[in-house]
Order: structure tokens, then C-alpha cells, then sequence
């Protein structure tokens, strides 16, 4: 990608009046976490549950029903405990955040590995739209609050030996008693719930107060197909006169024609792009 290109989404950067950011799995791609693939960290980290269960991703594990709560909890404090606790941000991901420093800005992700506020971002301005790792609720559903886990993830992770937890560690809820799980989407009653129902307005929120003005939409790693992300934020493009659209992917730049005019598509390695933006154009 050539230097000018980069130079002309830097000065959409500076004169931007807002910035509205999209992420889906392929910024997680380029920072090394792939929920899809049977890679190398995969099998490094879960080859106990790939011998035993034929579970060959993170996303197949994340929805498999294992016969245990203690088994789950392996799986899920393993999983968190290396992807989103015990970890420092990325160069990639604090130079996104160098992105949008100084800027109003919000995002919005399907990413649960919550790298995002670690990295700098106020969590009150991001979305996980699709829940995260680091908080759980009650499994059984009898109240909708969620609560950070890290703590919990923590105590099991450490006290794990040969695949196996105390059932003394399990998280339990504080209302019924009852399992809890990982605060991530399951089913249709997850976006109808109360909290959701809150970070949804929150995003309109941020739309309509921008509304009119330089909007800078920075697309990262979201498929043509993404109904919840890409679709919302193609269709705002359009519908807002002074809006510039940027999207960056690997091998799946999309732009619908009645944007183009107002968008760049950025393709290759995500975490290459936005480090030339920041380190040699910014």
C-alpha cells in the first residue's frame, strides 16, 4: 500500500470531527488470535480438549457442551486467562488507539477478547456487541446483570492441574446460586437484554450527535456479510453528507459504488497498515 494513501486517512484523522471505529475478527486476525483456525496456539493450548472432544477452534470450544461445569471452566479460564488477562496490549493495538487520542470517538466490535480498553480506550465508548470474555452472568438467566471475571478466571486458571478445577472455584451467582457463564452471544434474548439494549442507545447516541459533521468511519477487519457492523456502517456512510469511510481487510475490501466516492479501501495485513499510519505518517 502506497504512503499516500496513508497520508490521505491521517488527514481524514486531523480533520475529522468524530470518529466511529468497527472491528470484527480480522483486526483479532492480525494481532494473532484467530477463533476459527486449528493453529499452532490452538493446538499449543488446547490439545487436551482437541485429543479428547475432536474441538479443533476457539469458537467450536466456546460452544460446546461439555459434560461438566468444571470442564467448561477449564476451557473458559484457560482461554481468558491467556487471551485477556494475562497479557499486555499490542504495539498494533495502542497505536489504534494513538488513532483516535484527543478525538471524540466510539467503537463498535464483535471482538470479545476485550483488547480495546487495555490498550487505552474508555470502556464506557466501547460496544462489544456481541458480549466479552472478561464478564459473566448468570447462566440460568434469573437476573440480566453481568459482572467482571477476571479475578475468578484468574483463581482457576492458576489452580488447574491436569485439566482439572476444584468445583470449589466455579463461579456462582449472587442472586440464585446457580452456574454462571461468559457474558457472550448465545441466542436472540442476549440482544433483547437490558444491557445490551443500554450500549445499543449509547452508539445511536453518538451517531445522532455527530450527525452533520466530519465523520471519520474506520472499518477494521469486518466481512462483506457482517449484518450487525459493516451493513450499519455502509449504510451511515451514505446517509451522512460530510462522511468519510475507510476500510481496512485482508483480501476483502468492500465499498458499495454509492460510496466509493467518499471511501478508501485499505488491503493487506491490518496491524502493518495502522502502524505505518501512526509511525510514519503521524
Amino acid at each position: 500500500m502506497s504512503n499516500r494513501v496513508y497520508e490521505k486517512v491521517f488527514s481524514a484523522l486531523q480533520e475529522a470531527d468524530a470518529i466511529l471505529m468497527g472491528a470484527s475478527n480480522g483486526l483479532s486476525i492480525s494481532e494473532g488470535f484467530n477463533l476459527f483456525a486449528d493453529d499452532r496456539w490452538f493446538q499449543e493450548n488446547f490439545g487436551d480438549f482437541r485429543a479428547k472432544y475432536g474441538i479443533h477452534s476457539v469458537l467450536q470450544g466456546a460452544f460446546f457442551q461439555f459434560p461438566s461445569q468444571e470442564e467448561k471452566w477449564v476451557f473458559w479460564s484457560r482461554l481468558v486467562y491467556r487471551k485477556s488477562v494475562d497479557v499486555q496490549p499490542s504495539r498494533m493495538m495502542l497505536n489504534l488507539y494513538r488513532l483516535v487520542a484527543g478525538k471524540a470517538y466510539y467503537v463498535v466490535t464483535s471482538n470479545g477478547e476485550d483488547h480495546f480498553v487495555p490498550a487505552g480506550f474508555a470502556p464506557e465508548q466501547v460496544f462489544e456487541i456481541e458480549g466479552k470474555f472478561t464478564e459473566m452472568c448468570c447462566e440460568r438467566g434469573c437476573h440480566e446483570a453481568v459482572y467482571p471475571n477476571q479475578e475468578a478466571i484468574t483463581r482457576m486458571a492458576n489452580a488447574e492441574k491436569d485439566g482439572l478445577i476444584s468445583a470449589a472455584l466455579l463461579p456462582k451467582c449472587p442472586h440464585c446460586g446457580g452456574d454462571m457463564k461468559i457474558h457472550m452471544a448465545a441466542d436472540q434474548s442476549f440482544f433483547q437484554s437490558a444491557v445490551w439494549q443500554r450500549k445499543q442507545a449509547e452508539y445511536q447516541n453518538f451517531v445522532r450527535k455527530y450527525h452533520n459533521k466530519k465523520l471519520l468511519i474506520l472499518e477494521f477487519g469486518v466481512g462483506w456479510r457482517n449484518q450487525l457492523i459493516k451493513r450499519p456502517l455502509m449504510e451511515l456512510a451514505a446517509a451522512e453528507p460530510y462522511a468519510t469511510y475507510v476500510t481496512f481487510n485482508k483480501g476483502e475490501v468492500f465499498i458499495p459504488p454509492e460510496i466509493a466516492e467518499k471511501s478508501i479501501g485499505i488491503d493487506g495485513d491490518i496491524g502493518a497498515a495502522i502502524n505505518a499510519i501512526v509511525e510514519n505518517v503521524g
